[in-house]
């Protein structure tokens, strides 16, 4: 009696768990990886992110931590280009002046003078020098076309 009530209780299981299977459809589509719910979220988490960076940079550079750090040893009175990459520099460090080359790949002191009090760097550049050729030019540009002379051609 114990087997047939088991075996009864047996078949009635397997009954119904073919019953369950039978009324849960085949396949389950997976849910939607990319929605324009996620596309937001992300689209907003990269701005916020962008928008922390800008806000950092921005501060860095209102707080000029770079210049603040060095404690202004040096100062630079002066430059003069002396060809297309060349350039000869008045530096200041502390109570002395060092006239500087330099070149591309290389610095070289030239000289070195004490201070001078009196001598402030001037924030006006030197006189360019004597262009007759830009001097003839605008004065053609400037004459009247009824003064000009026809061309040859």
């Amino acid at each position: 009696m114990i087997r047939t009530l088991a075996a009864t209780l047996a078949l009635f299981a397997a009954r119904a768990a073919v019953a369950e299977e039978a009324a849960r459809p085949g396949i389950i589509p997976p849910p939607a990886a990319v929605s324009t719910g996620n596309l937001l979220q992300i689209s907003l988490s990269l701005l916020l992110v962008l928008a922390a960076i800008i806000a950092v940079a921005w501060l860095l550079r209102r707080m000029n931590l770079t210049q603040a750090g060095s404690g202004n040893l040096l100062k630079v009175i002066g430059t003069v280009a002396i060809g297309q990459r060349e350039r000869v520099t008045l530096i200041e460090v502390g109570e002395t002046w060092l006239v500087v080359g330099v070149g591309p790949g290389q610095i070289r002191t030239l000289h070195t003078l004490s201070k001078i009090e009196g001598l402030e760097a001037t924030s006006q550049p030197a006189a360019p020098p004597d262009n007759k050729f830009g001097r003839l030019l605008s004065a053609l540009i400037k004459r009247p076309a009824s003064d000009r002379k026809p061309d040859a051609s």
